[in-house]
């Protein structure tokens, strides 16, 4: 859900400017921020002369997956998470791009920073989207929220040259949904008065929790939109579903979320993973990929300010049998050469030899990393640390590819190596 294609015609132009007015947001302090085609945008920010053009970010390879598309591309039917091979099909004309990810952490950084420039109460949700609770900045700014979101809007563009869509509400769930109807490029206020004009209509797949299998169960019982979950007895709910899910959905088909923006939540894991286009065994070039990936990791770890203990591995065999395998550091950190060598441990002890079609690397048990490091007892008190952290200013000044390990400098010419 996500279009207004899903709504009854014309319902969305209510929730829009007229004349430069608003609908009434008081009571709607809660904004949904989603950039659109965020790895796309970025990219052709980059190059201005694809902007006329479909273009598809991700996996290049045969067995890649699309991260993501411009809103031309996705014409043609091409969408997040299809396989590559079958978006080429779809749209063979399409600008085919690698991901740069070291422009979208940066763009992502900049965004998440002019929205916690107007609210401390910011919740990513990931690189490209996040909520604002702007309640305590109204009087500050004299401001209302749909004005602040339009500053929001204003400002990504003019400062990092993509655009996003807004929704403002009285809750997550209904903020969300509006800035999902508002794509691309637009904004939509859904008055605290009309929250139960704005669900009702929706289809039952729009409410948080309704998944393919869940659809058809409430379809099979004659409830299709959310004004059905809505009208239908709890009871009766309840024995169709279970307990947990018909209490879950029946408040917010009844526009129930009292769930608050919580900005300090705190990431669980970190970590990188990439499919390679044939199965590799590789294990020296296995390991020249634990780099990479343990080097990306590494820096999205010390760009958050955070350290892992536990360093895990994943291993997707040909035939699609998939393992994890970890190990549990004394102290956390986040330096690339001791994720590397972990995980290269893991591969040598703990992993059964056999022709790999994914690998992955994961810290997790993170924590605050802003105060110096405790050593390790083999470690030098200077070296692979101060590296890193040099290398991340010169990536900062010019570029993810300023700085790269010495042994990934000639990947390019190795057939067998996983294109980004």
């Amino acid at each position: 859900m996500g279009r207004s294609g899903d709504l009854p015609r014309g319902l969305v132009d209510r929730y829009k400017a007229k004349d430069g007015t608003w609908p009434d947001d008081t009571g709607c302090p809660v904004l949904h921020v989603d950039m659109d085609a965020f790895y796309a945008s970025v990219e052709i920010r980059e190059r201005p002369e694809l902007a006329d053009k479909p273009v598809v970010v991700g996996g290049t390879g045969g067995r890649g997956v699309v991260s993501s598309a411009n809103y031309l591309a996705r014409t043609f039917g091409v969408r997040s998470a299809m396989p590559t091979a079958h978006a080429r099909r779809l749209c063979p004309h399409a600008v085919f791009l690698p991901p740069t990810f070291s422009l979208y952490t940066e763009a992502s950084a900049g965004v998440m920073s002019i929205f916690r420039e107007i609210t401390p109460l910011v919740e990513p949700l990931s690189l490209d989207e996040a909520f604002l609770d702007v309640a305590g900045a109204l009087r500050r700014l004299r401001m209302t929220p749909g004005q602040i979101g339009e500053q929001v809007r204003a400002r990504v563009a003019d400062e990092w040259g993509i655009t996003c869509s807004v929704g403002v509400g009285s809750s997550k769930f209904v903020a969300k949904l509006a800035s999902g109807l508002a794509k691309p490029n637009g904004m939509l206020v859904v008055p605290k008065t009309d929250v139960l004009e704005f669900l009702h209509p929706l289809p039952v797949s729009a409410l948080w929790g309704v998944g393919k299998k869940t659809a058809e169960r409430l379809s099979a019982i004659g409830l299709n939109r959310v004004a059905d979950v809505a009208a239908m007895p709890l009871a009766r709910l309840r024995r169709a579903i279970g307990v947990a899910a018909a209490e879950h959905l029946h408040s917010l088909s009844n526009g129930h979320d009292n769930r608050a923006v919580e900005p300090e939540s705190v990431d669980k894991s970190v970590g990188a993973e990439e499919t390679f286009e044939t199965d590799r065994t590789d294990r020296d070039g296995l390991k020249q990929e634990l780099l990479r990936l343990s080097e990306r990791t590494a820096a999205t770890l010390r760009r958050r300010e955070l350290r892992g203990r536990t360093v895990s591995i994943k291993v997707r065999f040909g035939d699609f049998t998939t393992i994890t395998r970890s190990r549990t550091l004394p102290v956390g950190t986040d330096v690339t050469q001791e994720i590397y060598r972990t995980a290269c441990r893991l591969l040598d002890e703990q992993t059964p030899p056999g022709a790999i079609r994914l690998i992955g690397v994961r810290m997790e048990q993170l924590e605050e990393g802003t105060g110096g490091q405790q050593l390790l007892l083999d470690a030098p008190e200077r070296g692979w640390r101060d590296a890193d952290q040099a290398a991340d200013q010169a990536r900062a000044k010019f570029g993810g590819a300023a700085v790269r390990p010495a042994s990934l400098l000639d990947n390019r010419s190795d057939p067998t190596s996983p294109r980004r």
